[in-house]
């Protein structure tokens, strides 16, 4: 029997619904099911393809053996249990949106899910967060590290900065 291997994979974390409230409880259950969490800092940026409040993001890392078909339904049983609405426009408030950005170096539609995700190297609010913990890590299409598509990043008029934040009693992030 073949053992299933282990892979880090990458998710992107935004609210802007009582944004510390969701943010802090989908990190308490990412880490109920995956042990010991690689946590970016914490973002705020304004709202992308619609008019509303800001968003909290940011992006952790796990390492897990799941399929990306299983990692997707506990993503969104976390959205769920998070009161996530799947009714709406597609860009528009967020209670919690958990999306799977990298799952290893793997690339295509695997299990309904596209990796890597677009979101990816075209919002500063995923590739900015995705530097601070995976610099030098590699794009699984391009090859390019994330610190060097960062680097040549048109995406600028995206406005987003740092904010303090705390989980557990430990500070994931300050205002730089």
């Amino acid at each position: 029997m073949m053992m299933a291997v282990s892979r880090r994979v990458y998710l992107s974390l935004g609210s802007n619904i009582d944004r510390e409230k969701n943010i802090l409880a989908c990190l308490d259950a990412l880490a109920e099911h995956f042990g010991e969490l690689i946590i970016s800092p914490v973002y705020e940026s304004e709202s992308v393809g619609f008019a509303g409040d800001s968003f909290y993001n940011l992006v952790v890392g796990i390492d897990s053996a799941l399929s990306v078909g299983e990692l997707a339904v506990i993503m969104r049983d976390i959205e769920t249990a998070n009161k996530r609405s799947r009714a709406g426009p597609k860009f528009g408030p967020r209670t919690l949106d958990i999306d799977i950005l990298t799952y290893g170096d793997v690339s295509g539609v695997v299990d309904g899910v596209a990796l890597p995700r677009d979101e990816l190297t075209e919002n500063a609010f995923v590739l900015l967060p995705l530097v601070d913990i995976a610099p030098n890590e590699k794009h699984p299409v391009s090859g390019r590290t994330y610190c060097d598509i960062a680097s040549n990043f048109p995406g600028s008029e995206q406005k987003l900065w740092r904010i303090n934040f705390s989980w557990q009693g430990r500070t994931i992030s300050r205002k730089k």
